[in-house]
């Protein structure tokens, strides 16, 4: 006899595995999951920050909802982000502030002596900066744990090294076959795929929505002077860069964002490279050593806001992905959301218009 679950999610990462812990108590929910552990992709390769105008402002209720959640647990850590720029970019600075004040996010202009108290050895082409204070690190392993643990205690059952291999919408629901032979039907399937988001549409007879894989680089470096520990978040506002302190070292990535397809994605040297020579554009230290490195994949629909809602085409696909590098920070507001159109409840704090799948047709 054939397993018959509510809900099927494919992917364990943190949206999946945020989903199920939602969904769980109220449905019966499989989790799948390709590789032999959930997060070893994108949630585990996390910078693992929380800030509200990152993402952009049809990101920010996302991330906004999901703050007091992320606090209230104990997630979040004290760290504040300062976006900074150069001569010349006053006025976009200024504006860029502006934009999220008025969206209700505490921030503030900063002249180049403040900004220089929180960035020794900052170089003097930086002038301006946006101060948010609310910005936070994320424990991001604690975050996943947490959200695996609630849906393992609401019945959730997780499969790994479960790699979908076809879905097959019939009268009742979905026929899903995995690569290892393996059956099960349900009633719904969600696609919380990831990088493979598009793959797990096609699987499932139906079109892809242009979900595109980038890389993203991050290294971490011994530098001297040490890193100050209370060093802000800083991030480019031309988005070359963005560099935190982790442990008494920096964690440093150039911003990229490089085409690929969906796989275990590795750094380039080169993109290390990249982001050693715009440190040292933005600050007079001395990298000492490059102790590790890693990249991750980052999921953007075309117009690089998430995709939360039934396919236009199958009112038994829900697509949960394209979320970019900010998943994590908006994984309690999005997972809301999300349960919420999957049960067909009312609309919770944020507004799922702008994440409809339907926009793209």
């Amino acid at each position: 006899m054939t397993d018959r679950y509510d809900v099927a999610v494919v992917g364990a990462g943190m949206a999946g595995a945020s989903l199920a812990a939602a969904l769980g108590p109220r449905a019966r929910v499989l989790l799948i999951e390709a590789e032999d552990r959930p997060g070893y992709h994108s949630t585990g390769r996390s910078a693992a920050f929380w800030t509200e105008s990152y993402g952009g402002p049809a990101v920010q209720p996302l991330t906004t909802a999901s703050g007091t959640y992320l606090r209230d647990n104990g997630f979040l850590g004290a760290r504040g982000a300062l976006t900074i720029a150069r001569a010349g970019q006053e006025r976009e600075l200024d504006a860029f502030a502006a934009r999220f004040a008025d969206l209700g996010v505490d921030v503030e202009v900063l002249g180049r002596a403040a900004i220089e108290a929180q960035v020794p050895g900052l170089r003097p082409d930086w002038i301006r900066g946006a101060f948010e204070p609310s910005c936070a690190d994320i424990d991001v392993a604690g975050l996943h744990q947490h959200y695996l643990g609630l849906a393992k205690r609401a019945g959730v059952e997780l499969w790994c090294a479960a790699r979908l291999a076809g879905a097959f919408e019939e009268a009742d629901g979905w026929r899903i076959v995995l690569a290892d032979g393996r059956e099960l039907a349900c009633d719904l399937l969600v696609n919380a795929a990831g990088a493979w988001a598009d793959t797990v549409a096609e699987l499932a007879g139906l079109a892809a929505l242009g979900i595109a894989p980038l890389r993203r680089t991050v290294a971490q470096l011994r530098t001297t002077p040490a890193v100050p520990a209370a060093l802000p978040l800083v991030l480019d506002l031309s988005e070359r860069f963005y560099f935190k302190p982790e442990a008494g070292r920096l964690w440093l990535s150039p911003h990229d964002e490089t085409p690929s397809e969906p796989c275990d994605a590795a750094p380039e040297e080169i993109d290390v490279a990249t982001a050693i020579d715009r440190l040292g554009q933005v600050v007079d230290w001395t990298v000492e050593r490059v102790e590790h490195r890693w990249a991750g994949l980052r999921s953007f629909a075309p117009d690089r806001l998430p995709v939360y809602g039934f396919d236009p085409a199958s009112p038994r696909f829900f697509w949960f992905a394209g979320q970019g590098g900010f998943g994590i920070q908006t994984a309690p507001a999005a997972a809301d959301l999300a349960a919420r159109l999957l049960l067909g409840e009312g609309p919770g704090v944020v507004d799922p218009a702008p994440y409809d799948p339907a926009r793209f047709v």
